[in-house]
């Protein structure tokens, strides 16, 4: 691995696995920054990290700093990534990359102008057995695809005294439970079967029109294990859950259960696609474990082992089969594979990661949907 030496904007639930991630790939994670001067200097002794910056400034002054990991709430995507680029730095961003479609074109003309690497974090994408899709896919293992189904869900959202920063429209934008998880799972989807989505009708729900505030903040995931003291009230209008159907170019059908109120699912993205000649399903809880379903043979279950699976899946497994690999190293494998980008050099060639472009595409779709919930009809080329 090529030496770099990279910054973390964020100090929340993101910032630390992007620190860990960075880590085992032996990439220098030389600073930190948090929404305030005190967070960065927490953050740093939490994780010893070297740096503490003031602001984003003093952290793009800082020469030594190749690449910038941004894993601040949403709302701060826009403008920490145009900055960083117009400091010359590589960026990677968490999703979404931008609060609005205007915004996310603007960052990926900008990135395209920097000729620098930028990406946004769709780990889902590095699983290997969803690699393993992809290639079976590619070579015609499934036939043609004639439907594509599933679900993002969880629970940590299911009370109305959970919160965080997320559930609020002017800090994660106007769509919440779609934009946070099931552009997630629009990107894998997309990705493992080539095609593209050309409509969507969506149908969307606030089961909570009010939640309860703490009167401090809670980070992600974190509400049902601590102990919350005084709450303030506050208005919700982003989605608790939803339904989206989709149209592929091509033909294919689709549809999209999203839910962050379903009580026993801590984090379910699930996928079945079915083809002309074979099925495949995956979920995101077992995720060394591939369903391959068949007609006229046996169904067969796929385990994540390299001497199983094929080159480009094996290239993203690190252990021996039966050593089970997870969430964590969906982020280590993301990570490699843009960094081992900018080691290659050749900008040139197809990224092997989830750009700024792909991040834009995401944002469109949202936008899509949350106009086909609103005016209740089929909203096509998005």
């Amino acid at each position: 691995m090529h030496t770099f030496s990279v910054a973390i904007i964020g100090t929340g639930f993101m910032g630390p696995a992007h620190t860990e991630a960075l880590r085992r790939l032996g990439i220098t994670v030389a600073g930190i920054l948090g929404s305030s001067a005190q967070k960065s200097r927490t953050a740093a002794t939490a994780l010893g990290i070297p740096r503490a910056y003031a602001d984003l400034d003093e952290l793009l002054a800082d020469d030594e700093i190749d690449a910038v990991h941004i894993t601040s709430p949403n709302r701060y995507h826009f403008e920490q990534a145009s900055r960083v680029l117009a400091a010359g730095k590589h960026v990677h961003c968490e999703k979404p990359l931008a609060m609005t479609a205007a915004e996310s074109a603007q960052l990926v003309a900008l990135a395209k102008e920097s000729g620098l690497a930028a990406g946004v974090n769709y780990n889902m994408r590095f699983y290997p057995l969803n690699v393993e899709v992809r290639e079976r896919i590619g070579r015609g293992d499934l036939g043609d695809v004639l439907s594509v189904q599933g679900s993002y869900v969880q629970d940590w959202l299911l009370y109305d005294t959970d919160y965080n920063w997320r559930v609020l429209g002017e800090e994660g934008g106007k769509l919440r439970a779609v934009a946070d998880i099931g552009t997630h799972w629009l990107d894998l989807v997309q990705r493992v079967t080539g095609l593209e989505v050309e409509a969507v009708f969506a149908d969307l729900k606030t089961v909570h029109t009010t939640r309860q505030r703490p009167k401090g903040e809670v980070a992600t995931f974190s509400g049902k294990v601590e102990e919350i003291a005084a709450t303030e009230s506050i208005p919700i209008d982003t989605e608790d859950y939803g339904a989206v159907l989709l149209r592929f170019r091509g033909g294919a059908r689709g549809s999209l259960w999203v839910s962050q109120v379903t009580a026993g699912r801590k984090n379910s993205l699930r996928y079945e696609i079915a083809g002309s000649q074979a099925a495949v399903a995956w979920n995101s809880e077992q995720p060394n474990d591939l369903w391959i379903g068949h007609r006229n043979q046996p169904n067969q279950l796929l385990l994540r082992d390299p001497g199983l699976v094929s080159a480009a899946a094996r290239a993203t497994i690190t252990y021996p089969g039966g050593h089970n690999e997870g969430y964590d190293d969906s982020f280590k494998q993301s990570f490699k594979a843009f960094y081992d980008y900018i080691a290659a050099g050749n900008f040139s060639a197809p990224a092997p990661f989830p750009t700024f472009a792909d991040g834009h595409r995401e944002i469109v779709l949202c936008e899509a949907i949350l106009k086909s919930h609103r005016e209740e009809k089929w909203i096509r080329d998005p």
